[in-house]
């Protein structure tokens, strides 16, 4: 909770800021952004507010007038030890309703000191809690001692931030099975003659995305050299330009990479123009050029989970929280397709809208898969009392190859039209609540799912 002097500075912001907004005769008009650097000295900087993280100790801020570096205030935050009701550990985000250029800084510094030697967690910028921020920058691990000392974050790229929010945040928990207490104080912005030498780098592989993803490039960091010590600042990808030799099969961008075609492309990188250490090879996975084969069954004979040709029953889930998949909805030629990706296993349950399947003879389902040798379907039948467990469920589990029969053909739909009797440990077919797919191919779409005679 912060002192009282702070609550009024907080409560006087909001009074102007209500007035302003009670005064306003425009529409579309940007209030333009100041270059203030201060986030907290004597008090907090121009329209900074702090936001807890969600988890945290609520009340781990507060304004100490006894121990402080400079002037008559610091912030002081309580981190709770292990198992502490009020939250798992200390952390949230100063931040700012009206936008500041940072853009003529190098740097973030602050004074910090805590009770005892402990290795702070993360501390940074960038970050406005918003859940939206592309331009996040942090240090991690930074060792904080019992006396008052200097740290400084190097901005990664200070000519991005013209228009930012996310002023510091800062994440520490419980240490050696113990709380700690720890001070902030002069957190600002600052062109600083201490920082040279950024060396920019990202993870380096060789993956096989989808035509139309939009990649987020892993590991971006910048390493700088401060009074001559190599430190380590991690960053977004929205810091870096990324550069695509083959613009057929990919385009690089600020901060992306969009893959567009088949082939293969070599992405790089840039830290305005200095070139990054790391590249990506991306051979993409090719998509389905069409839809599945329309269905020729009678809808009357029928039990549909999902096809554009019927009337479909309720799932209540298509990807089940206990499996280990993503699963997205996409349209192919004008018909509405499940796309699975990182697909291990994906559960799809339809415990509230069970099947009573004896009356069928076939189950059936069309699946388009890129790579892979390997695609499995496992029926699941909750028995007599319909529910998971107690002794009576059924399930049996079919794997298709490139050898079975129907077999799995890799770069064009596979219709598997399966007798319900091939399912030999299924015994019974009253209650069937549960559909799971898995293999190897990473990536699947899948359409027609039903059962029919």
């Amino acid at each position: 909770m912060f002192a009282s002097s702070t609550r009024h500075l907080v409560v006087i912001a909001a009074l102007l800021a209500l007035a302003a907004s009670g005064c306003a005769k425009h529409r579309g008009i940007t209030a333009p952004t100041i270059k203030d650097p201060v986030v907290y000295a004597d008090g907090f900087g121009a329209n900074v507010d702090f936001q807890a993280f969600l988890g945290s100790k609520l009340d781990a801020i507060s304004i100490d007038s006894t121990t402080v570096h400079a002037g008559s205030s610091a912030i002081k935050i309580t981190v709770p030890g292990p198992g502490d009701p009020s939250g798992g550990y200390a952390g949230g985000a100063f931040t700012v309703n009206r936008a500041r250029d940072l853009s003529t800084y190098n740097a973030l510094t602050f004074w910090a000191k805590s009770n005892r030697p402990i290795t702070f967690d993360v501390v940074g910028l960038g970050n406005d809690n918003t859940g939206t921020s592309k331009l996040e920058a942090s240090w991690k691990d930074v060792a904080i001692g019992m006396t008052w000392t200097k740290y400084t974050i190097p901005l990664p790229l200070a000519s991005k931030l013209t228009a930012e929010k996310g002023m510091f945040y800062f994440a520490e928990g419980p240490e050696n099975g113990a709380g700690s207490t720890v001070w902030f104080d002069e957190i600002q912005y600052e062109f600083v003659t201490n920082v040279t030498d950024p060396r920019p780098s990202f993870t380096s592989g060789n993956i096989s995305p989808d035509v139309g993803a939009e990649l987020a490039v892993a590991g971006t960091k910048v390493t700088f050299a401060v009074d001559g010590i190599d430190q380590e600042i991690g960053c977004m990808p929205g810091y870096f330009t990324f550069v695509s030799s083959a613009d057929t099969v990919a385009t690089g961008g600020e901060g992306v990479v969009h893959v567009v075609g088949l082939g293969t492309a070599t992405i790089t990188g840039l830290l305005g123009n200095i070139p990054a250490t790391g590249t990506l090879t991306l051979t993409p996975n090719p998509a389905p050029q069409s839809a599945a084969p329309t269905p020729t069954v009678p809808a009357g004979d029928v039990i549909s989970l999902f096809s554009n040709a019927y009337t479909n029953r309720t799932v209540d889930t298509w990807s089940a929280n206990w499996d280990f998949a993503d699963v997205s909805d996409v349209t192919l030629s004008g018909n509405a397709t499940k796309k699975y990706t990182n697909l291990v296993y994906a559960g799809i349950e339809f415990t509230t809208s069970q099947i009573d399947a004896t009356g069928m003879t076939h189950f059936h389902a069309d699946v388009w898969a890129p790579t892979g040798t390997v695609f499995r379907i496992k029926l699941v039948d909750f028995g007599a009392n319909g529910s998971f467990g107690g002794g009576d469920d059924r399930q049996h589990e079919l794997s298709f190859t490139a050898a079975s029969s129907p077999p799995l053909t890799i770069g064009s739909w596979s219709s598997f039209d399966i007798p319900l009797s091939a399912f030999t440990d299924m015994t019974t077919r009253a209650h069937v609540a549960q559909l799971i797919i898995s293999g190897d191919p990473g990536t699947v779409y899948v359409d027609n799912v039903y059962f029919h005679k």
